[in-house]
């Protein structure tokens, strides 16, 4: 039978300096011949770490409540392994990285929940959901899988094990290593935070980590199109066939106010005339399901007009093209391109409504 090995070291990272000038601390766990580094969240004056006795030789007050942290730390380290033996289970290192982090085969993880919300809510497109939302939460997923492995060397985390310094830490995370605006951050956050709303439903989780957090939305001033502005796209001609589609939607949506996504699913049962023979919209909001009715004003009926062969043959005013799978943003980018606007790239509706 061949004899297992376990050990536990501490050492500091002198090459990693702090802000303050400190070393931070890791432990590093070994298990038949296998070891993984942890960060432990503690740090130490280079000058005051004693490696052969793995604590600070300090007498100050900080060096005593590390090394009584330390001794705790291993303590625990060594009462998992004890464990694990008595239970005849396979030990891996990850096995007691995990436990260590208290993430044990009962309890249910961030990431497993996050997953499973993100599964039911792709079945529930085109009913509770748009394709847009799922891909949102999906990111946001991704992102959390990035942060939980760069913050805390793990593939997931307990929910137990979230704490308030967690959201803050995200929120750093994807501001630094991500380059989300504090809006589009705020964003994440949302979506995390109904994935905790979740668990606290089912009692998955003790503890609300947003308890005490509050959203702070920056307040914008987008520029808006001017009617001079939007001739110049108008009368832009395109080589590309598809950048003049994309312009051709991007107009219609100013003179009619939908979205990118409700002019996506217009079809021809969406037009109606009144009693004076004047052409309308009358369609369901995507987003907030309302009924709207919108008056056809004449370019959009000159569009509308230019693709009327397309909706003939594909039941959808605009058809089945591939700018489709592109955002607004991505489209219109084309588009301001080819015009040579130097104005942001932002959708004007409320320029148009006003």
């Amino acid at each position: 039978m061949a004899r297992k090995s376990f050990s536990v070291l501490f050492f500091i990272k002198k090459g990693k300096l702090l802000k303050n000038g400190e070393a931070p601390v890791c432990m590093r766990i070994t298990v038949n011949g296998c070891m993984v580094d942890i960060s432990i969240k503690r740090s130490c004056r280079v000058n005051l770490w004693n490696q052969a006795k793995e604590n600070s030789k300090g007498k100050d007050r900080m060096s005593v409540e590390l090394n009584h942290y330390l001794e705790i730390t291993r303590s625990h380290i060594h009462q998992i392994y004890r464990e694990l033996e008595t239970s005849g289970k396979v030990i891996t290192v990850d096995l007691v990285r995990k436990l260590f982090y208290r993430v044990d085969e009962d309890s249910k993880t961030l990431l497993q929940v996050f997953r499973e919300h993100n599964e039911q809510s792709r079945k529930l497109i085109g009913k509770d959901f748009v394709s847009k939302t799922v891909q949102r939460y999906e990111t946001t997923t991704r992102y959390l899988e990035e942060f939980i492995k760069k913050e805390y060397q793990l593939s997931d985390i307990a929910l137990n094990n979230l704490e308030a310094n967690f959201i803050s830490k995200f929120d750093a995370f994807l501001k630094i290593e991500k380059g989300c605006a504090q809006n589009s951050a705020i964003t994440r956050l949302k979506n995390l935070k109904k994935i905790i709303r979740i668990a606290l439903e089912n009692d998955w989780i003790k503890k609300d980590p947003f308890a005490y957090y509050r959203f702070k939305l920056e307040e914008t001033d987008p520029e808006f199109l001017t009617m001079d502005e939007i001739k110049i796209i108008l009368a832009k001609e395109f080589t590309i066939k598809r950048v003049e589609q994309v312009r051709d939607v991007f107009v219609f949506c100013i003179f009619t106010g939908l979205a990118f996504s409700d002019v996506k699913d217009l079809s021809p049962e969406h037009l109606v005339k009144d009693n004076k023979g004047e052409l309308w919209i009358r369609k369901n909001r995507q987003k907030t399901k309302i009924m709207c009715n919108i008056p056809v004003l004449p370019v959009a009926a000159s569009i509308l007009e230019k693709y009327k062969n397309v909706a003939e043959c594909t039941g959808k005013l605009f058809g089945y093209r591939r700018y489709w799978e592109l955002s607004s943003a991505e489209c219109l980018f084309f588009v301001w391109e080819g015009a040579k606007h130097r104005k942001s790239c932002c959708t004007p509706w409320k320029n148009l409504r006003e």
